[in-house]
């Protein structure tokens, strides 16, 4: 329970959480781009 209080509670733990939410964002914005880029690349292609 004291892990989740300093988690939220504590200016590392609230910047703990905004650094993970954003890499994960990241994740699936570039995840999602790759994808397009290929699918957008492979109907160019005639395939």
């Amino acid at each position: 329970m004291k892990l989740l209080t300093d988690l939220f509670s504590t200016d590392y733990g609230l910047m703990s959480i905004i650094g993970i939410a954003f890499m994960i964002g990241m994740g699936v914005f570039f995840l999602m781009l790759f994808m397009g880029k290929m699918d957008q690349n492979a109907k160019r292609n005639g395939k």
